[in-house]
């Protein structure tokens, strides 16, 4: 993103700068470990690929785990993560392995083989490969080491790399993913039509409670590619599923419904649903949709609201609000610029936080921008990652984990603190998509347009009364009047609801010079504050990954560093004048969002989901309370490995499953495969397709050379599933 990492002291390099040096393809840099070198061409990569989130929070913890076991092999008390281990019935062979005299030099070179050849693998679909493969290839080379080496002999260094990331790239295969098959769902189906954005309304929408794709005339993703079809489908709805790296199986659960499976991890229950009647939790559903949209009406730099952004004014919140009472309250001071009671002085200087009060429009615009994490980005994992590089640049940061014990030098507080974060990521991603797979929750955009044609709910004897419609609220929620000038030519719009909301991408002429600003706009034509070719994530809401993500990461930034505090006490991101927003120009004056500690700025990237009408509140608290307990569970479970304290053994998935087995497999077409299964078995194509039901046995006649996935079935259960390869 354009901007630039700031401190009081430049704590945090530019990130643009760190993009262009990978991007480049230049020389590694002498000042950074191997692993860092790495990590940074993977987030070059993961902005260069399609926008998955699950998807690349996987590959952060997997080649995380590449680097960590490449130099862990070489260490007297750390244990590997897979090597010398068997999961999921693969097993990491270490026989053979020969300690080096220069651990240090040894260490370099089997991190890079490790990290090469796992990234070389899981980017070589990409869109962007025909960049980032030889951008791998170049790095290995300036490193000192040959792509050519292939040897998996850990006698050697390279040996040892090519080991490890050969088990990284078996177990990936078996964890769930499906990544064999291009991370294709194999169940989940979309119960609502599509709703065609740029048509006003929703006139399709079937359930109220469920996710609805959109349709596009072009849509273009996070990462700024351009999907075909026009429908993007959801991303990662079975990812609950794939094996986690510190979630406790006692807190699993897996849920049946028609078209499937789901495991869900710490199941905080549903979001509101919306009722016909307006019982249950209806009005909750009402209030988080409605105060999207109303959150959209502070995006005008120019309504003369200004903010006070500084940590002296936001931040230090003590606790996340508990009853419904205490949750609208939390969300209506945090819509008057209030997050938490502040900090009166900077506790490592000792001095106060200098305010810093700008347009509320800039601040909240910068906000969605800045956290939405597109286009062009490293995903909301990836960003993670990227701040957790700028605190290691930082001279004021002492490398000792948890800040006490031995100073690391920057390859081993790289690998571990890049263990520990990945490992929170992929939890983070394992439970939100879980959950969004499962609860399947409508977003703002459908919600808000749907319920909007209803009517409104606060007048019983007017015509337009409906239950389940919005509330009327003045000069936020208003019918259009005859003479408005949103009533139409032939006052086709009189009764219809208006909001006062930002205008949206049609008021734009150019993004580039033009600011759409605030005002009264058909509420069936309300808009999130995003680009016309992306509007939001295709994915459900419920929980926000976000919330999700932040959280976990800076449970884990907390832990590792040992003080919930930036160096210096001030993390800054400066965000330039009228050069820094995507969906339109702006800000209109210099903005620098500010934090004191890590857990402020995932409230802040909380919150900026609602102003980028993303996410309504109750999507947001669930997913911070559920990001905390995975960040914590992941330092907790890595300093396990760094401290050798973990068995060496055979490890049992979260579950245990029937035996299932196929032989022979690779078969030639045309000769029987022999199932070893409970029930029947389907065998699923690359495209997703069954295209063969059946028990005991798989006839492979007219079946295609290539790879499948077949899933075993008790009852309509899926209670295994493994690959076969026709020939």
């Amino acid at each position: 993103m354009i901007g630039r990492w700031t401190s009081a002291a430049s704590f945090v390099r530019c990130a643009v700068s760190a993009l262009a040096v990978v991007a480049s393809g230049a020389a590694a840099q002498p000042d950074r470990s191997v692993a860092r070198e790495w990590n940074e061409a993977l987030l070059q990569a993961i902005r260069e690929d399609l926008a998955r989130p699950p998807v690349h929070a996987r590959n952060l913890f997997h080649t995380a785990v590449a680097m960590y076991d490449a130099w862990a092999a070489y260490d007297d008390v750390a244990a590997p993560y897979l090597l010398g281990r068997s999961r999921d019935g693969l097993t990491c062979d270490t026989s053979g392995l020969v300690v080096p005299t220069d651990r240090e030099a040894a260490r370099r070179e089997a991190v890079s083989y490790a990290a090469y050849r796992v990234l070389t693998r899981r980017f070589q679909n990409s869109p962007g490969a025909l960049d980032t493969l030889p951008r791998f290839d170049s790095l290995l080379v300036a490193l000192g080491y040959d792509p050519a080496v292939t040897t998996t002999d850990p006698a050697t260094p390279a040996g040892l790399g090519n080991r490890v990331a050969a088990c990284v790239l078996a177990y990936g295969l078996a964890d769930g993913a499906n990544e064999a098959v291009g991370y294709e769902t194999t169940h989940y189906a979309a119960v609502n039509p599509p709703l065609d954005v740029a048509a006003p309304g929703n006139p399709t929408l079937v359930d109220f409670n469920r996710w609805q794709p959109l349709r596009f005339e072009t849509f273009v993703d996070q990462s700024g590619h351009e999907i075909p079809g026009g429908t993007p489908p959801f991303v990662g709805p079975e990812w609950g599923g794939v094996r986690p790296f510190a979630l406790s199986p006692a807190a699993r659960t897996v849920r049946h419904r028609a078209d499937g499976e789901y495991v869900l991890y710490g199941d905080p229950g549903p979001p509101p649903q919306w009722s016909a009647d307006g019982s249950g939790s209806t009005d909750d559903y009402l209030w988080g949709h409605a105060l999207v949209a109303l959150w959209s009406g502070h995006l005008d730099p120019a309504d003369g609201v200004l903010w006070d952004i500084s940590p002296a004014s936001l931040g230090h919140l003590a606790a996340f609000p508990e009853g419904a009472e205490a949750v609208r309250q939390f969300y209506a001071d945090a819509g008057q610029g209030v997050n938490g009671d502040g900090w009166d002085v900077n506790p490592v200087t000792g001095q106060p936080y200098a305010p810093q009060v700008v347009p509320r429009g800039d601040y909240t615009r910068v906000l969605a921008e800045f956290w939405a994490d597109g286009p062009r980005s490293e995903t909301p994992p990836g960003h993670w990652f990227v701040i957790l590089n700028g605190v290691s640049d930082d001279p004021r940061l002492v490398k000792q984990w948890g800040g006490s014990g031995p100073i690391l030098d920057d390859l081993e507080w790289d690998v571990k603190t890049y263990l520990a974060l990945g490992g929170a990521v992929h939890d983070a991603a394992v439970t939100a998509w879980g959950l969004k797979g499962w609860y399947d929750s409508i977003r703002p955009v459908s919600a808000i347009r749907a319920v909007a044609g209803l009517g409104q709910s606060s007048e019983p004897e007017a015509t337009d009364y409906d239950p389940a419609g919005f509330a009327l609220a003045v000069g936020a929620i208003e019918r259009i009047a005859p003479g408005d000038p949103l009533a139409g030519d032939a006052d086709e719009h009189v009764g219809e609801l208006k909001l006062w909301a930002w205008r949206g991408p049609e008021a734009l002429e150019d993004s580039t010079t033009d600011v759409a600003g605030v005002g009264w706009i058909r509420a069936a034509e309300w808009w999130p504050y995003q680009q016309p070719t992306f509007v939001t994530p295709p994915f459900a809401g419920y929980v926000s990954g976000h919330s999700t993500y932040s959280r976990a990461a800076v449970e884990v930034l907390t832990a590792a560093t040992g003080t919930p505090f930036f160096p210096g006490g001030l993390g800054e991101f400066a965000a330039p004048k009228d050069v820094f927003l995507r969906a339109e120009r702006g800000p209109s004056v210099d903005v620098v969002l500010q934090w004191a500690t890590y857990r402020d700025a995932a409230d802040q990237c909380s919150l900026s989901r609602i102003w980028g009408g993303i996410h309504p509140p109750f999507d947001d608290l669930p997913g911070r309370r559920i990001g905390e307990e995975i960040g914590q569970d992941a330092a907790a479970l890595a300093v396990r490995y760094f401290e050798g304290d973990v068995p060496v053994a055979v490890e049992a998935t979260p579950e245990a499953e029937p035996s299932f087995a196929l032989f022979p497999s690779p078969v030639r077409a045309g000769q029987p495969v022999t199932v070893r299964a409970e029930g029947q078995v389907r065998v699923i194509d690359v495209r997703g397709r069954v295209v063969v039901t059946s028990t005991g046995t798989i006839p492979t006649d007219g079946l295609a050379p290539g790879l499948y996935v077949v899933r075993a079935e008790v009852g309509g259960r899926s209670v295994g599933r493994t690959l076969l390869v026709v020939r």
